[in-house]
């Protein structure tokens, strides 16, 4: 199968082609660039520079949350219209797991974060096993120190990753990762595909906004 696979859940900007389990070309980013300028023509690039054309991918796979909002709609946008247009398998994968794929050693818990701002996180804890990514406890939002509670009672090595831990250091207390996320790293990671009509992102947390909204209501 040829795999197109995205991530724009946050700052960084990852896009891959690949063709089954081997890296066909891929483009990874950093810039402080809005998603919306980069990533269509970083997936015409990658697809330019391969022998597969787009009528030949068989798999749209791109990271579904949590993260930034507007990264996570424009990414899940572009997935869901390339599924329909190239009548492709549409897959979701979470921006935290494949973020913990990036860490490959076994023996440590892997504790991806993102800054959900005031001393809280998007995060989840996972571990290698027999060459396995396991999830052993769900993505969710919680604030840095009841993560730091929730981690001591696991009675187990630990280190953070993701390039947030660069400015939540101070906050964090055992080994910090500032690895990027690769999109790549999905192919391994999808499960079963989705409805492409029925298809969101994950925030997992209401935005600030969403909340007013729904306060305002509650009150009428």
């Amino acid at each position: 199968m040829n795999y197109l696979l995205m991530d724009t859940s946050n700052q960084p900007m990852s896009v891959a082609l690949m063709k089954d389990d081997v890296l066909i070309a891929e483009i990874n980013s950093n810039e402080k660039t809005n998603h919306s300028v980069q990533l269509m023509p970083a997936i015409s690039k990658i697809i330019n520079e391969s022998d597969i054309a787009k009528e030949d991918i068989d798999a749209i796979v791109v990271a579904q949350g949590p993260g930034s909002y507007t990264g996570l709609r424009i990414g899940v946008t572009v997935a869901k219209t390339l599924a329909y247009a190239l009548n492709t398998k549409l897959y979701g994968v979470s921006s935290l797991k494949t973020l913990a794929a990036s860490i490959k050693e076994e023996g440590c818990l892997i504790v991806p974060i993102f800054d959900a701002r005031r001393e809280a996180v998007y995060t989840g804890i996972y571990k290698n096993i027999d060459g396995k990514l396991i999830q052993l406890k769900e993505d969710q939002y919680l604030p840095i120190n009841e993560l730091l509670t929730l981690l001591h009672d696991q009675n187990e090595p630990y280190q953070f990753v993701g390039t947030d831990t660069e400015k939540l250091a101070d906050l964090l207390d055992s080994k910090c990762v500032p690895n990027l996320p690769q999109a790549k790293d999905m192919q391994s990671l999808i499960d079963k595909p989705e409805d492409i009509h029925q298809f969101k992102p994950n925030y997992i947390k209401l935005s600030e906004a969403e909340r007013n909204w729904l306060n305002q209501q509650n009150k009428n």
